[in-house]
């Protein structure tokens, strides 16, 4: 009777056993699959990624925004201060606006020549610039219309270049050009800036 019980004891605990062990490797069999929250996170700090590698950097008269045309994503330099907009290559995210100033320089006999007229340059600086590496701008010269039309009668000259300025375009009020040789030090980059200005980049807009 005993013998009985100890094999029926035996034959229990090996199948109790069996069982565990079956357990233990279904559970490491079932592969564990992200939760759709853990997949969404993901997808957002990408998305992130690439809002912050696209914005522009401009001052307080400017806005930036990102644009498309034919399939090409771009950066749009908006300036609502003169009224016009660039559109950049998407690599040129994150440019600076450099101001400096044109002189318009008139002959005074014996004293040779002053200055006559003044007008803002603002140049789009590609984010690559480094004072140790610097790249070619693309300088926007800005002219009342009656500078440009004194310009154009030869009232008062820019610079030593026997050509004049190249107009990008005209609003209401101004009119807006690229300096002639601007190019003229072949800096790197020169020849992309020559590529994006012959893409006709530039759009006026009426105040």
């Amino acid at each position: 009777m005993n013998c009985n019980f100890n094999k029926f004891a035996v034959v229990c605990g090996s199948m109790v056993l069996l069982l565990v062990l079956l357990a233990g490797c279904s559970d490491q069999d079932i592969p564990v699959k992200p939760s759709a929250s853990e997949t969404g996170q993901v997808n957002a700090t990408t998305a992130n990624q690439q809002i912050s590698e696209t914005d522009g950097t401009a001052d307080s008269n400017n806005t930036t925004a990102p644009s498309s045309s034919a399939g090409i994503d771009t950066v749009l330099y908006q300036n609502d201060r003169f009224g016009f907009t660039f559109a950049l290559p998407e690599d040129w995210g994150g440019y600076s606006i450099i101001q400096s100033q044109w002189e318009g320089l008139i002959f005074s006999g014996d004293s040779g020549e002053k200055v006559a007229e003044t007008g803002p340059i603002l140049s789009i600086r590609n984010p690559s610039w480094t004072s140790q590496n610097p790249q070619q701008d693309i300088p926007i010269m800005i002219f009342t219309q009656e500078q440009w039309d004194d310009l154009q009668q030869n009232k008062f000259h820019i610079g030593a270049a026997p050509i004049g300025p190249s107009q990008l375009g005209h609003n209401d009020q101004y009119v807006f050009a690229t300096p002639a040789r601007y190019n003229s030090a072949f800096l790197e980059g020169y020849e992309e800036v020559d590529s994006i200005l012959a893409s006709n980049p530039f759009q006026c807009v009426d105040g």
